[in-house]
């Protein structure tokens, strides 16, 4: 018979508190941490007790069998108070038919034409940068996210401001994100200056949304995006998307979009920044390739380093950080017995830093997935998006963009660290860099000078 995994409880818990104190003062240190406590690890946060899965295979477990390990935990409970019951949110009996209606709007026959918006896209934002000029990473690479996230999505409303009042609004909404989902319902109902913040940010996003579907219900026009597409798509009873489905959908899209793809290029520029060395094999693979313009989709077969340099990017700093799930049933998970209405949790910022799958698991090194020394054992190991039929549906979108905008400033630009401040990760929605500023510095490519 097979040993069960070792199931133990994180140490440090506090009277009533539990592990909160620890979990608000240093989130990703303790999530590191439990990895070292066992296979399947119990957090206390306050009086719920949240069993965390820290080895991969009991991690896929929880992902692939979400019938039973449904949606649901703090982080969504939170989520879902802004993103409705979309795609990302709803529970394991409406998930097939949300997937369905909505996976034509993500088929890869799609993706050519998605490239070519962000294509773009991408210099309406580099191409301001001045030589030498200090950026924020991730407020540039935010821009750029919802400028493709908005042509995307709703390309008749482009250049109407959407893009500027939905970044506004997620940056409110994915700053509180942590506190509101761990602080009690009573703190949050207070009227004090973040909570109305918050609330005016919810109601605005919802809004915003809601006039545009509105819009595009009344002109009854095919724009090609995204929206449009959503708006005609039927079941097999020919049964389409309600109005509040499609505007659940369409937050969960833009949210996702915008926070995932902005958080991976802005730590892959900061990656890039501290190694010059391999900065510098990024150019030599994009001058000859792409000779100081824009990348394109027929582009990325020949930009093998640029795709690796994402791969471990979302390895090293996993967007989506930690996933919460509900059981639904009594069952067990590693060998031990978990009740019905237990949280269960899987961090990929645990897997992929365990030094059981990676060698140096803290160094950032694209060349760890080379076809030969590419991580083989154990297996389920690298999760940035999820597993299973609830595997993020936006993740080649959000690879190509991310491949695309890498190449893109690589052929122009120099990213230098513009001190010697370190740059640390802050726990939004997903994982972000701190508001540390870069350096671009023009480059000479051809004989010429590219800004």
């Amino acid at each position: 018979m097979t040993e069960p995994y070792a199931m133990t409880t994180a140490p440090g818990a506090l009277p009533l508190l539990g592990h909160l104190p620890n979990l608000l003062r240093n989130p990703l240190a303790f999530l590191e941490s439990l990895a070292a406590c066992g296979d399947l690890v119990q957090v206390r946060v306050g009086t719920l007790r949240i069993y965390v899965a820290c080895h991969p295979e009991l991690a896929h477990e929880v992902l692939v069998n979400d019938q039973v390990f449904d949606k649901g935990g703090m982080l969504y409970d939170a989520a879902k108070d802004v993103l409705g019951n979309g795609l990302a949110n709803c529970p394991h009996s409406e998930h097939r038919r949300q997937r369905r209606l909505t996976q034509p709007a993500f088929h890869h026959l799609r993706l050519p034409g998605y490239a070519q918006v962000m294509t773009e896209q991408i210099p309406k934002v580099t191409e301001t940068w001045g030589d030498s000029e200090r950026i924020d990473p991730f407020a540039e690479m935010s821009e750029l996210a919802a400028r493709v996230a908005t042509a995307t999505l709703f390309a008749a409303h482009y250049g109407h401001g959407v893009a500027e009042k939905y970044l506004e609004d997620i940056a409110v909404i994915s700053r509180a994100f942590l506190w509101r989902a761990v602080l009690p319902n009573a703190v949050l109902a207070l009227p004090t200056h973040g909570n109305r913040r918050y609330a005016h940010a919810s109601a605005r996003l919802r809004a915003t949304i809601t006039g545009v579907i509105t819009d595009y219900r009344h002109d009854g026009i095919d724009h090609g995006d995204l929206l449009s597409m959503l708006l005609r798509t039927h079941d097999d009873y020919g049964q389409g998307l309600s109005d509040a489905e499609i505007h659940d959908q369409v937050l969960v899209f833009f949210a996702a979009g915008i926070d995932t793809t902005a958080a991976t290029l802005a730590w892959a520029l900061h990656m890039l920044a501290q190694q010059p060395a391999l900065q510098q094999r990024l150019h030599t693979e994009t001058d000859p390739v792409l000779a100081g313009r824009t990348a394109t989709w027929d582009d990325l077969p020949k930009l093998d380093l640029t795709r690796r340099i994402i791969t471990e990017t979302l390895r090293l700093y996993p967007a989506g950080w930690v996933f919460t799930r509900t059981t639904t049933a009594d069952t067990e998970l590693g060998g031990h017995p978990i009740l019905a209405g237990t949280s269960v949790a899987v961090s990929p910022y645990i897997i992929h830093r365990r030094a059981d799958i990676y060698t140096d698991p803290r160094e950032f090194d694209p060349d760890r997935w080379l076809g030969r020394e590419a991580p083989a054992q154990p297996r389920h190991g690298y999760l940035p998006f999820g597993s299973g039929a609830r595997k993020c549906i936006g993740a080649s979108f959000a690879t190509t963009q991310a491949a695309l905008a890498l190449a893109s400033i690589a052929a122009r630009w120099r990213i230098e660290v513009d001190s010697g401040k370190p740059v640390h990760p802050r726990l939004r929605t997903t994982l972000v860099p701190q508001p540390v500023p870069l350096r671009a510095i023009a480059r000479e490519v051809g004989g010429g000078v590219y800004r």
